[in-house]
Formats: C-alpha cells, structure tokens, sequence
C-alpha cells in the first residue's frame, strides 16, 4: 500500500528541466555531475519563485542572472545561455515544482547553502516591489522542502515586510 514510499526519487530532471541540465552541463564545461545538479538545481528554483506569480519580470530576471554571476565557473555567455533555457521554458520548468529542485539541493548541499539561497529567493520574490500571495506561499513550501526551519525564513522575509502584499491596503 505504502510502496511509494520506498522508491528511490530520481534526480530533479523529470523531463521539464533536461534542457536547463544540458545547458548548466555546457556553460560550465564541467563533467562533475554534482556540482551540474547543484548549479541547475538552483537555477531551476530561482525561475519557479520568479514565476510563482505568473509573471516572470525583467527585475525579477536580473536577480537570477546576478546569481548565476556568483557560480565558479560561469562566465557571461554561460550566464546567457542559462538564462535563455529559463526563460524559454519558464513555465515547463516551474511546472516541475520548486519541492522537486528542493529535494535535490537537500542531497547535495549543506544547511548553511540553503539558507544563504533562501535570502536569494526573498530577495527575487521583491524584486519587482511586492511579495504577493502566490510567492509567499511559493517560498514556504520551498523553505519546508529545503529543510529549513520557519525561523529562517520569517527573518529572510522581514527584510522585505513593506513588500507583503497581504499588508498593502
């Protein structure tokens, strides 16, 4: 009855995203499968919290690409081609869900990784000036499925508490 249970999950590459790995693999020149999953993990997680609103903003896209500048390794034009795979296939990416990418990045990456890419995340979700419903609860699922306790995440998210559309009147 349980036996879903005991399968053994996949890497998050559930066909939405295999283009997004192709292209990690490619701008990094790197064969090191972890640090591929890692990078395209976290690319892929910046895009669903850029979309958790439907709108996917050049604001919104400059915070990603400013992310992805802090990956060793990444040079311009590895940068521009990852973005282009994100912003082509927003919606397919985001579709996979932000858990998915999540379970990947508690795999292969410390605590200390996913909080400091939590703040990432906040700070991306304000990036266009309010943090709607839609991407509030976006980041508390993301934050759960990273592992992390609600402390973190409601420190990260009051740096941006005039952006809280739920307080907006």
């Amino acid at each position: 009855m349980f036996s879903f249970l005991k399968k053994k999950r996949a890497a998050a590459d559930p066909g939405r995203a295999r283009e997004l790995y192709a292209a990690v693999r490619s701008a990094l020149g790197d064969d090191d499968d972890v640090h591929v999953r890692i990078v395209a993990s976290t690319a892929a997680l910046l895009v669903c919290i850029a979309y958790a609103d439907c709108d996917y903003s050049p604001e919104e896209e400059a915070v990603v690409r400013s992310t992805l500048a802090r990956v060793q390794g990444l040079d311009a034009a590895g940068i521009a081609a990852i973005a282009e795979v994100l912003r082509a296939h927003t919606v397919a990416i985001a579709s996979a869900e932000a858990t998915t990418y999540a379970r990947e990045l508690v795999e292969l990456t410390e605590l200390d990784f996913r909080a400091q890419l939590l703040d990432v995340l906040v700070d991306l979700a304000g990036a266009d000036g309010v943090l709607t419903v839609s991407e509030t609860n976006a980041l508390r699922t993301t934050t759960r499925a990273l592992g992390l306790p609600q402390e973190i995440y409601t420190a990260s998210q009051a740096r941006h508490r005039d952006k809280l559309a739920v307080l907006k009147r």
